[in-house]
């Protein structure tokens, strides 16, 4: 499973956002949406820092981060693991925390919009329109 983690992570190296809270979200986004479940395996921090090509720190520094808010566990001999979670909390608040992680992406594209001088109408149709269109 490690190795379907590591294809589905990736980063954008020219971006604002440091590599290590890139890796932060994707890992957080992987989880909320279901890609990947409690028990799934990460990828080791030196096979994730070889595929992206980047320092093995930065993917510490990612992994002891989501380890901290409990997101992660780490597990002797086996490396990093998706933390179980009681289904209580992630149950009632599994939509909240998804449009969490949303609400930066939507943010920046509203400042785009406005920096466009888009009007909300056109913003919304068009992002409806894409919403369907990716169904």
């Amino acid at each position: 499973m490690a190795t379907q983690a590591s294809q589905l992570i990736s980063i954008t190296p020219g971006s604002t956002e440091p590599i290590y809270r890139q890796l932060v979200e994707q890992v957080r986004r992987l989880v909320a949406g279901g890609q990947m479940a409690p028990g799934d395996e990460l990828p080791s921090v030196r096979e994730l820092a070889s595929s992206l090509a980047v320092n093995p720190m930065t993917v510490s520094k990612a992994y002891g981060l989501l380890e901290a808010e409990g997101l992660l566990a780490r597990r002797r001999g086996l490396g990093m693991l998706v933390a179980e979670r009681p289904r209580a909390k992630a149950g009632s608040s599994s939509q909240a925390e998804r449009s969490a992680l949303l609400r930066p992406t939507l943010e920046r594209a509203a400042r785009e919009a406005r920096e466009l001088e888009l009007d909300p109408d056109t913003v919304l149709t068009l992002f409806t329109h894409i919403l369907k269109e990716q169904s």
